[in-house]
Formats: structure tokens, sequence, C-alpha cells
């Protein structure tokens, strides 16, 4: 849930439109202007990837998140381990070492067997990797032509085992702003798969889980303010709905961040900005400006986030800006509508 004004319903699409994935920007307008308002409370306030709840000495982070990606199997991966990266991501951007999660799975009749348990194995392969159980979940059938073969939502149960207060809020100016890794790959793959549509180079989802490079980070004492994986609405809208919570400007160095030629590509063709495309296994990481050369190289020693670049840095003022290729600056914005619908 995201930040954003309040609106009436009237000027929403309507809920069929928003639930196909038009909505982008109003689809937030609807979630401040109902869930938000209904289910007001401190946790859900902070506009975090998950929620961190103090128990019995204990910080407890908690996310849930549905799964309605088109095609369920696409380049790079699948529907199943999809769902579990993703779940395990929003907790890592919490800080918090997964513990467990939980899913439930929608499937419509006539769905072929062997794809249920190509996601269900993708599911199982995808959390053993991480040592994180599936412990629970639930399953419904829904009738032919009332689904779409098959959806997921997984909820994830996670513990912070540091002090540090990782959340929007804490970004300050002076901050130093860390990129993991190249952008818009996972966008590109989804789309190409959908459509049918043959760029030069290969393009493969880069969805996979980022608790190892977080929990480096953490391990190595960096002073972490914010974390955030890029994923519907990418890198701008990551930064957008975090310059605006914590009241800031942010300046990033177009030249810095790394596009794969087949993903720039692609984009032009299809006239999309890189930094509007999804991502499924890169993060942006906001951290004190002191540590953030032994930040980048922190998360170039993982596996995960080799590709790591100095991004930007947080400053006085509002809003996101990037100076570009040739030392212009333009307002980054966050996307309008849903570019690429259905790629999560």
């Amino acid at each position: 849930m995201t930040d954003g004004a309040s609106c009436a319903l009237p000027l929403l699409p309507s809920l069929v439109t928003l639930a196909h994935g038009g909505g982008g920007r109003l689809t937030e307008q609807l979630v401040d202007a109902t869930f938000r308002r209904a289910f007001d409370n401190p946790a859900l306030a902070a506009r975090h990837d998950g929620a961190v709840i103090a128990h019995a000495g204990v910080r407890i982070a908690t996310t849930t998140d549905g799964y309605v990606v088109r095609p369920i199997v696409f380049p790079g991966g699948d529907l199943g381990s999809l769902a579990i990266h993703g779940t395990i991501n929003d907790l890592a951007m919490c800080g918090a070492r997964p513990l467990m999660i939980t899913a439930a799975v929608i499937l419509e009749e006539g769905v072929a067997v062997d794809l249920v348990q190509r996601i269900a194995g993708s599911m199982a392969a995808a959390a053993r990797a991480v040592g994180v159980p599936i412990v629970a979940g639930d399953t419904k059938v829904v009738e032919r032509g009332k689904g779409d073969g098959i959806y997921v939502t997984t909820t994830g149960v996670g513990v912070c085992e540091h002090p540090l207060d990782i959340q929007p809020a804490r970004v300050v100016p002076g901050d130093a702003v860390l990129v993991s890794g190249d952008l818009g790959r996972h966008g590109i793959a989804v789309m190409s798969a959908r459509e049918g549509l043959a760029f030069d180079g290969a393009i493969a989802s880069d969805s996979q889980p980022l608790w190892a490079p977080v929990a480096a980070l953490l391990e190595a004492g960096i002073e972490v303010h914010c974390l955030r994986d890029l994923t519907r609405g990418g890198l701008a809208m990551a930064l957008v709905e975090i310059a605006a919570t914590a009241r800031v400007a942010i300046e990033l160095r177009e030249r810095a961040l790394a596009v794969d030629p087949a993903v720039h590509g692609a984009c032009e063709v299809l006239g999309l900005d890189p930094l509007h495309v999804a991502n499924e296994g890169r993060f942006a990481a906001i951290v004190h400006a002191e540590h953030a050369d032994r930040a980048l190289a922190v998360l170039r020693a993982t596996r995960e986030a080799a590709g790591a670049v100095l991004a930007g840095r947080v400053a006085s003022g509002e809003g996101v800006t990037s100076t570009t290729a040739i030392g212009t600056t333009r307002v980054v914005e966050a996307p309008r509508g849903e570019q690429l619908p259905r790629i999560c």
C-alpha cells in the first residue's frame, strides 16, 4: 500500500478495470480511499513492504501478497517461484529473516493437473532454497471461466534480529541510494512471453530471493535506513513513494544505472522507460552516506547483488530527479497507469 491522496470513488475506473491491472496510480488512490482508511493503524501507516510488530520483546515482520501473473510460466520463472520470491523479498525489505510462509491457491475448473503440479513444485523448490518452510495453506476451485488457471496468495512471517528501524520515514538528506543490479528484466521477460515478441538477445526474469544480500548488509553493521524491492512501477515508483513518505528529494545519476542492452532495446520499441519497468530480484538500499562505499562492496560480494551501483543521493526538498547522460535533469514520476499489467 503506497502513498497518495484520497479521492472519491466515482473518479476512479471501475473495480473490474482495476482488478485487471489498469489502475496504476489510481489503484493506489483506491487503496487510500477505502482499505487504508478502513484498516488504519500505526503499522499500516508506515507504508512499507510489510508490517513490523513488537511482541514479547521480539520484532515480528509479516507481509501478504497475491500473484496473478500471465503467462503462468515465463522465461526465468513461473507463478510458483515468483510468489515465494516476492514474499521473502517483502520480509527482507523490512530487515526480517524469513521464518515461514503460508499459501492460498485458487484453481479454475479444468486447469491442467501437470501445470498445478509444476507450480507446487516451483513453490516448494524456491522455499527450500532459502530454508523457509511452507507451513499452512488453503485451496479453492472456482467454476470454469471464473478464473485464469491459477492464482496464488502468500503470507510470510519473519523476525528482525537487529536494532535498526528500517522504513521510509528513516530516510534523511545526505543518505546514499544504492541499487542492487540492472533494471527492467522481469517486466520485459513477461511481456515478451505474453505477446510472443522477439527481441535481440534472450531476456529472462530476474526473479530471485533477496534475503542473502540484505543479511550481508546487516551483518556488516551497515546503517541501513530503508530497503525497497523494485516491483510494480520499477525503480521510479519505489523512490517516488519513499521520497513522499520521508518528505525528501532523491537525486539519481542515470549513467550509474545498469540496463541490459536487450531490455533497453525492447523498452525503446515498446515506448517504455526502464525506470518504470518491474523487477522481481532487485532492490534499492538507502544507507548512511558514510557507509555507502562499504555497503556497495558488501552487496557486490553477493551473488544476488553482484551488479550493485551507487545510484544517487537523498537531498532536502521533494520529488525524484535524474541527471541524464548528457547532463540535463529530468523529473522522475511514478507511472500514471499500469504499463505492464499482470506481471506479478
